[in-house]
């Protein structure tokens, strides 16, 4: 269980956005099922010019904000959960047929609509103002996100698509699709990752018809609503829309994993991430293995029906090749994820991991430096010495040029 809720965040704590752009207090979400529609989208592009990107066809100024890196846009358009037979592609598969057998509509129709296709570039006010998030609030920050500039960004979560979605007039529909986040390098985190969400809103008449003596119930207390805010749900709502994200969550894992029982303990959450999905369910160990093109990784998943058991072999196990770096920190603001990020940007996917081994400030002048173990591993092939130096010599003198650092190397 504890790897399960390392799977699944809940908004039922947090804020959602109803049809009305309006904040909803307490639980308003709720994963359910739909027929898909699909959307087309382009594929990446290359960066024309130093002063602006390129991508999915259009052109984007680049500004102060622009951190995107060719790194990063190389992978835009890539779409690992429409490739049939990848096991990001049968996880959202799962998911998708038991929301369908789970939950019809008035004349037995999939209740759920799907949008497994919408491009990832959104503006900001997608992805944080219509969501409701403050202007400071840290998930904002440069440092996590990937800018093209200061009104357009890769999506940092699927939940961008929300507003325009309920807006359009949908009250039940998922969301899958790839999110991109500047984060730490390990075997679990990868800048590029995908995302499965739904969205479950109920009129009065949905919530109460079934309830004894539910005409004299009612979906707000008398309280002030505003143009940006909802009044406040009546306990009877909240519990009723609990009760049934509680049921539907319980339904999906149950349906993905078995009847595993949590026993004694409690616990609540909700937002599904394919590839920690994926690792539990097929043993994959490394994150970076979802991007591999090799034929021995992806003809396993060739199953003849999406629900049939796949346990991941190993192709092979090649030794890994460690390298330190050190050096003091600029006297002005350093981000450890600008340094992951160049890392990635010049190392790619034959970087493993990078750890913070040793961090100390000098006693007299106060500096701080850095010492990362950075460790080097091909998936596919054995790395010699000689080549991973020529790496690790680059991004030597990468961070201190581009990072402005003090090297000690």
């Amino acid at each position: 269980m504890a790897a399960l809720r390392n799977l699944i965040q809940t908004s039922c704590y947090g804020k959602i956005v109803s049809a009305c752009g309006l904040q909803l207090k307490g639980c308003a979400s709720e994963f359910s099922h739909a027929w898909c529609r699909n959307k087309t989208s382009g594929f990446a592009a290359t960066t024309p010019a130093e002063n602006t990107v390129e991508l999915l066809g259009k052109l984007y100024p680049s500004d102060n904000y622009s951190n995107v890196t060719k790194k990063i846009i190389s992978k835009v358009g890539k779409n690992l959960h429409n490739q049939r037979n990848h096991p990001l592609w049968l996880i959202k598969e799962r998911v998708k047929d038991h929301f369908y057998k789970q939950y019809m509509g008035r004349f037995r129709t999939p209740l759920f609509s799907v949008y497994d296709d919408l491009p990832p570039v959104v503006t900001v006010e997608q992805n944080f103002d219509r969501l409701l998030i403050p202007q400071d609030h840290p998930s904002r920050k440069k440092g996590d996100n990937y800018y093209l500039n200061c009104t357009h960004m890769l999506r940092a979560h699927t939940s961008a698509h929300q507003w325009d979605l309920m807006h359009s007039g949908l009250d039940a529909f998922l969301l899958v699709g790839d999110v991109y986040r500047r984060d730490q390098i390990d075997c679990t985190h990868y800048p590029v990752f995908h995302q499965m969400e739904g969205v479950r809103l109920f009129s009065s008449h949905e919530l109460f018809s079934d309830v004894r003596g539910g005409e004299s119930f009612s979906l707000f207390e008398q309280g002030h609503r505003t143009q940006h805010k909802q009044a406040m749900h009546t306990m009877e709502a909240v519990k009723l829309v609990e009760h049934s994200l509680k049921r539907a969550l319980t339904q999906l894992v149950v349906h993905l994993f078995g009847n595993a029982g949590a026993e004694n303990r409690i616990g609540w959450a909700f937002g599904l991430g394919l590839e920690r999905l994926a690792m539990i369910l097929y043993g994959i160990p490394d994150i970076r293995i979802f991007w591999s093109e090799d034929e021995r990784f992806l003809k396993q998943f060739r199953v003849p029906h999406i629900h049939q058991k796949v346990l991941f072999q190993p192709f092979s196990k090649y030794p890994p090749v460690i390298n330190n770096i050190s050096f003091w920190l600029p006297s002005e603001k350093y981000s450890q994820n600008d340094f992951y990020d160049l890392v990635r940007t010049i190392g790619g996917d034959v970087v493993e991991n990078v750890s913070l081994i040793d961090e100390y400030t000098h006693p007299k002048t106060k500096r701080v430096s850095h010492c990362y173990r950075i460790t080097y591993r091909h998936l596919e092939r054995t790395l010699t010495q000689k080549e991973v130096s020529s790496i690790h010599q680059s991004i030597e003198e990468s961070t201190v040029q581009e990072l402005g650092v003090e090297g000690r190397f």
